[in-house]
């Protein structure tokens, strides 16, 4: 079924009122959830509401959080989310690193206290307006199991990075450091699918097809496949530091889950899930003008490579702007199954979808 973005937009905002959110919360997260549908990140979007509503409801998310700096220097800080939704979080977080590149050049940002963000790329994003280039990163979930090992250790710990071009589109990396991330499993869990060989392994370590193999005592797999996955287990190590280590998060085993049904770890090292954040002002490098005529001739030149037959060069944010700009128009598809799962977080609080 396809629903028009603003009917989409109405219905989950309704819903963060009806959880407690201040209004201008609400509408933060809503824009932050939905960034992931327009974008084709059907896994990150409207898919997840019920989740966070999940989480509110076992007291595991602040409806109305006191978002605050507990550390920083002119260019770094540390921000305590407060138990916050990480979608009204990340957002506020970011803004205190654009608020410290426009003054010192750059702005680094770890978080505490926080909870599941979205899609990295809606916040690597809002540098673009600023003539800066964005990051963002978060530790999650440990469903990942490091290189050779059966324990489950970290998360997809996403990494995104958005640099602002001229002409041409921005140039938006938004990835997970595991093969694949645990929203496409559950993807394959509604539409009774097998997964892609190399995205997990069973509980014994065997590679699996199932996409029900994490639930069932499994892994997810490092980025990298048989022979590379020790990079992939690097990339996210690096997330999960920078991300909690760095701020005082919960990192490791320890990072909470996102289900509901699973307690957090009881001997907590941290506090909450871990984000990372970082904005550098391009003018701080090189004039502007100067550095995005240099970003479109490079988009130019890697868009015009040879390509295999019935292939083309992308470049990292194609696809995503393309499925923004066609959804925006022609709706956002959802799985019967998600319908039928907003329906019922709608029923709940008396919204109609």
């Amino acid at each position: 079924m396809t629903f028009p973005y603003q009917q989409l937009f109405t219905f989950a905002e309704q819903v963060f009122l009806a959880m407690g959110c201040p209004p201008d919360d609400a509408t933060l997260a809503t824009e932050t959830l939905l960034s992931a549908d327009l974008r084709g990140v059907d896994s990150h979007g409207v898919a997840r509401l019920s989740g966070y509503v999940r989480l509110w409801e076992a007291g595991r998310i602040n409806a109305r959080p006191r978002v605050g700096v507990t550390y920083e220097t002119p260019s770094t800080a540390v921000v305590d989310g407060d138990g916050g939704l990480g979608l009204v979080v990340g957002p506020r977080a970011m803004r205190v690193a654009l608020q410290k590149a426009a003054q010192v050049g750059t702005g680094w940002v770890s978080v505490k206290n926080s909870n599941h963000f979205g899609i990295a790329g809606y916040h690597a994003m809002l540098a673009l307006a600023q003539d800066m280039i964005g990051i963002a990163m978060t530790n999650a979930s440990p469903l990942v199991a490091p290189t050779h090992s059966l324990d489950r250790l970290l998360g997809t710990n996403p990494i995104a990075v958005a640099v602002p071009a001229g002409e041409q589109p921005d140039f938006v990396l938004d990835m997970a450091t595991t093969t694949a991330a645990n929203g496409k499993l559950e993807i394959a869990q509604r539409k009774g699918l097998p997964i892609p060989e190399g995205w997990a392994q069973d509980a014994a370590g065997h590679p699996s097809l199932d996409a029900n193999a994490v639930r069932n005592g499994g892994a997810l797999l490092p980025l990298g496949g048989a022979t590379g996955s020790h990079k992939g287990y690097g990339l996210g190590a690096v997330v999960d530091i920078f991300s909690a280590v760095l701020s005082g998060a919960n990192y490791g085993p320890w990072v909470p889950p996102f289900v509901a049904f699973l307690q957090p770890p009881a001997d907590p090292v941290g506090q909450g899930i871990g984000h990372f954040f970082g904005a550098m002002r391009v003018d701080a490098f090189r004039p502007a003008a100067e550095f995005k005529a240099h970003m479109d001739n490079w988009i130019t030149t890697f868009r015009q490579a040879r390509a295999t037959a019935g292939q083309h060069v992308l470049i990292p944010g194609d696809p995503e702007r393309e499925t923004a700009a066609h959804r925006l128009l022609s709706g956002l598809p959802l799985l019967d199954a998600v319908v039928q799962d907003l329906e019922g977080v709608g029923a709940k609080f008396g919204v109609k979808l």
